[in-house]
């Protein structure tokens, strides 16, 4: 009766240890010892063992044994070692019982498990009958799905983590997707990390060359690079990135990392937590999280995420540091990252740099270009007419300006003709009286004085011809079809005017020519045939072709230098808006030369000039 009161009391212990087990989200450690423990209350054993085997392995070891006192001695670890057979054919037929020969019974079941490894437990129980042992292992059997149950629970458990990580992954992502600028989605990504792991600080730290340089801080839009507090957390970045590993301060036991940087900066920001992760495009570290705080020390499934978080959002980060900067950079990157493909990723630039100046010194000297000559020009024309006043007179009309185009025989300007018409008038009074006085001496038979009054009406007429011809010639017109580059009047009208005083000064515009003053170094180097280009000063974007067609053998001082005028033809038609007297620039070809010719030329020859090279 007081074997089935303490039955009794067993189960309903076992019962309620069995529901805590059910429940039970704890370390699989802590799960196999209170599993361990409830099987063999169950059981009523006296000695209980956990016995498992990998999967591919023949040998059984011996991972738990209740009580661990018992075992502890010699006798207890040969007894452990000998029940491995035991738990062997319990794990091949499910189930095994055998009486030893001291008494009692030896009770094994296999535990049922989705894991590669393979769990059995052996229970050694006092004397009893063989249907009370057979009863006490159907009991057993009926628990060997707690494993199974345990496994499920951590996979559900794990899948509910996966789940709401993957969803904090997502957002943090859209976060930073949605920045266009480097800085700005660093400062998403620090203050994103920093609100949802409760996180004091969060940095960014960016690989240059082979340092890393902080780039971000969680809250902060600006620090002081040359601050001691930030040399010290880029010191604890890059000992992270040198190992490419996660490093934790305080270090953990299973850790086995360089933390001094850590260390150091830990002490002089007073953090009690640090944590870094290294952060890698195409496998190379390029940028380093630090995560600080004093709440809490950062635990493997929290690590797991952050780094989650960084490997998602570092792609984006890459890419933006990459484009968002002045096209300069962008340029000097692309040229390194091509060239490390052919001469290597070490001193990629010094190497570069290098090929372009030996390349550069062969082009210098074993080149060839144009070599021209610049040199100021005038637009000239082929002829030019001074159009004069031909009377003394007032200048009464003026018909045009300064840049008007004229036909031959328009009126320039016409001159005041009253005193003529007066003269004009006298002329013909003298010329009618001298012809009357011929007829009078004709009448009275005196040849003598007809004749000399004959000579007095001719007189008469010459002069009235003389102020015909000069009334004629007070109307002024162009001499032939040009432009007129001089002769502003109109404010002149009323003026008086003398004869050969200069009126208008008009040029033709249909035959140019270029006069380019070229400096007397570059003299020899230029002859007649020769051919170049010009650009106004008024259209520089237009260029014209010229071609030399006569140098003037006599130089011409101007600006304390001498020039040479070299007289070109303008092979291209004229435009409606040229005008004489109009400037700019002309080159004029020498020829074919090297570079450094050109570039050394006028260094060479003062050098020579004055020290007698």
């Amino acid at each position: 009766m007081g074997a089935e009161i303490r039955s009794t009391s067993r189960y309903a212990s076992a019962a309620a240890r069995l529901d805590e087990l059910c429940a039970f989200s704890g370390s699989e450690k802590g799960f196999w010892s209170l599993c361990l423990g409830i099987l063999a209350e169950v059981a009523g054993a006296r000695l209980a063992a956990l016995y498992r085997a990998e999967e591919g392995e023949a040998g059984w070891e011996c991972v738990l044994a209740i009580p661990g006192e018992a075992v502890a001695s010699p006798e207890g670890k040969k007894l452990l070692a000998s029940l491995a057979e035991v738990a062997a054919a319990a794990a091949k037929n499910g189930v095994a019982r055998i009486r030893p020969r001291d008494g009692g019974w030896l009770l094994a079941i296999r535990l049922q498990e989705s894991d590669s490894a393979s769990h059995a437990s052996v229970f050694l129980i006092d004397e009893a009958p063989e249907a009370v042992a057979e009863e006490t292992l159907g009991r057993l059997r009926l628990l060997t799905h707690l494993p199974a149950m345990y496994r499920s629970r951590q996979d559900v458990s794990r899948s509910e983590i996966a789940v709401g990580h993957f969803a904090a992954v997502l957002d943090l992502a859209t976060l930073v997707n949605s920045q266009r600028r480097f800085l700005a989605t660093a400062m998403t990504l620090c203050n994103e990390l920093a609100s949802r792991h409760q996180c004091d600080r969060v940095s960014l730290g960016w690989l240059k060359g082979d340092y890393v340089r902080l780039k971000a801080i969680s809250h902060s839009e600006k620090f002081e690079k040359r601050m001691e507090a930030v040399q010290l957390l880029e010191a604890a970045m890059e000992e992270s990135l040198d190992q490419d590993e996660i490093v934790i301060w305080p270090e953990p036991v299973e850790q086995r990392l360089i933390t001094r940087d850590h260390a150091q900066f830990a002490e002089a920001q007073d953090a009690k937590h640090v944590c870094s992760l290294p952060l890698r495009v195409d496998g190379e570290p390029i940028a380093v999280l630090t995560c600080e705080r004093n709440s809490a020390p950062f635990a493997e499934v929290e690590t797991r995420l952050l780094n989650l978080c960084g490997e998602v959002a570092i792609r984006r980060l890459a890419d933006l540091e990459r484009d968002d900067c002045w096209f300069g950079k962008r340029w000097a990157r692309s040229v390194r990252e091509r060239s490390a493909r052919l001469l290597g990723p070490r001193h990629t630039m010094a190497k570069l740099a290098a090929l372009v100046v030996l390349g550069l010194l062969l082009w210098l000297v074993f080149g060839r270009i144009t070599y021209r000559v610049d040199a100021p020009f005038s637009l000239r024309t082929e002829q030019t007419a001074l159009v004069a006043s031909p009377i003394n007179s007032y200048l009464d009309e003026v018909k045009v300006e300064v840049g008007a185009e004229v036909k031959k025989g328009d009126v320039l300007a016409v001159l005041d003709t009253r005193e003529l018409i007066v003269e004009e008038g006298g002329a013909l009074a003298d010329q009618d009286r001298f012809v009357r006085e011929i007829q009078k001496a004709k009448a009275a038979e005196k040849l003598a004085d007809m004749r000399i009054a004959e000579a007095q009406a001719e007189q008469a007429r010459a002069h009235l011809e003389l102020v015909r011809f000069r009334r004629n010639q007070a109307t002024i017109v162009a001499p032939f079809d040009g432009v007129v580059v001089e002769g502003d009047l109109k404010k002149r009208i009323g003026a008086p005017v003398r004869q050969g005083d200069v009126l208008f000064r008009i040029a033709r515009t249909d035959q140019f020519y270029i006069e380019c003053l070229v400096a007397e170094a570059d003299v020899p180097e230029l002859k007649a045939g020769g051919v170049g280009e010009i650009a106004f000063a008024s259209q520089p974007k237009l260029k014209f072709p010229i071609r030399i067609r006569q140098i003037d053998p006599a130089t011409q001082p101007k600006e304390n230098t001498n020039v040479v005028v070299a007289r070109c033809v303008i092979e291209a038609p004229p435009a409606d808006w040229w005008r004489p007297g109009m400037s700019g620039v002309a080159q004029l070809e020498v020829g074919r030369r090297s570079p450094g010719w050109a570039l050394t030329r006028r260094t060479a020859d003062y050098l020579r000039l004055h020290y007698w090279w």
